[in-house]
């Protein structure tokens, strides 16, 4: 991605006589160290014709060896062991490795010689990106058909179901907010209470929580405990889209932590409350958060929002066909997840 898509502005400097001139095909190692990148990562640039690197990166181009084959080589990660024996245990700086170029350059890596063999391993590889990259495009299409039915559905003008009865009220009118528990990450166990922290409704959890993967051994007031059908708003976040983001929960005695607000409401189910809260009032209540590094939404904000929600019998003929397109992401991600796995190992059993 070129800079001005990424930064919305031009980042790198005007002048570019320190800047090393990488050409379609080539290749640059980046010695920054990140999770599941312990020595770095080599990449080629495929998506533009040239392209602007700074001198921390090596760059390089192939003598011999057929280029897709070695990509594929550079993602299995093999090549780590030989980084490792040049790399000297503590010598980072910045967030950078400490590889001499010259040493790079003179790392052993085992590979087929035959061109052939070569081509047929890339082959494969790619025909398996190639799967990889359309089921990704599935699950998006997907995600973002749900969307859509989800704002025709709760629409009193768009909603194709029939003799749907709608009633507007303020948030606040038609349920109450409690605020979560006074514990954080610290209060994480192995064993105990199911727990829910704040940061995971925009990170690990969707518009239903079905299961919860954290626990903790302190104890919490009642109150502090999550009833089927619970509604949960985070009361800070990052950015004003993690904190219009609103999670059901389905499952009882929950510990919820602080910085949650739990909504409990008894005209709107849950579950439709959160595809409300998400993806029909988000903007607004995006736009009553303040702050910047990090933003805040106040519950007595939350509840001056007005709604307009379907009746009882209506809330349920639109949770089923919710509930339907939802089985189908999760089949879906499924499926990525097995492709990706699929891929992992592949890459670790095709290189030696």
């Amino acid at each position: 991605m070129d800079q001005i898509s990424y930064f919305n502005k031009t980042v790198a400097s005007k002048d570019m006589s320190g800047y090393y001139l990488l050409k379609n095909g080539e290749y640059a190692y980046n010695k920054s160290y990140s999770v599941g990148y312990d020595f770095g990562s080599v990449k080629r640039l495929d998506r533009y014709d040239m392209g602007a690197l700074s001198t921390l990166y090596i760059c390089f181009a192939l003598k011999k060896h057929d280029s897709d084959f070695i990509k594929a080589y550079f993602d299995s990660l093999k090549w780590y062991r030989e980084i490792y024996m040049i790399s000297a245990e503590g010598a980072r700086n910045h967030g950078l490795l400490n590889v001499p170029t010259d040493e790079f350059f003179d790392t052993k890596h085992y590979m087929p010689q035959d061109s052939a063999e070569q081509r047929k391993i890339a082959d494969f590889m790619i025909a398996l990106e190639h799967r990889i990259e359309a089921q990704q495009s599935l699950v998006d299409n997907l995600k973002k058909y749900k969307r859509g039915v989800v704002r025709t559905l709760l629409s009193p003008k768009r909603c194709s179901i029939k003799n749907v009865k709608w009633t507007t009220s303020r948030i606040g009118d038609i349920g109450t907010f409690i605020k979560g528990a006074p514990l954080s990450k610290a209060d994480i166990s192995l064993e105990g209470t199911p727990f829910i922290l704040y940061g995971e409704l925009y990170t690990t959890y969707s518009e239903v929580i079905s299961n919860v993967v954290r626990k903790t051994q302190a104890s919490a007031d009642k109150q502090y405990y999550s009833q089927i059908g619970d509604v949960i708003i985070p009361t800070s976040g990052e950015t004003p889209e993690e904190i219009s983001t609103a999670s059901c929960v389905m499952l009882p005695d929950i510990i919820l932590a602080g910085d949650l607000n739990i909504y409990r409401c008894t005209q709107v189910d849950g579950r439709i409350m959160s595809y409300i809260l998400n993806h029909v009032v988000n903007d607004r209540i995006a736009r009553i958060a303040q702050g910047k590094s990090v933003v805040h939404v106040q519950a007595a904000e939350i509840s001056k929002i007005e709604i307009t929600y379907p009746d009882p019998f209506s809330q349920k003929t639109i949770i089923a066909i919710l509930a339907a397109i939802s089985d189908r992401i999760d089949q879906s991600n499924a499926e990525l997840r097995l492709l990706h796995e699929l891929r992992k190992a592949l890459l670790q059993k095709l290189f030696i």
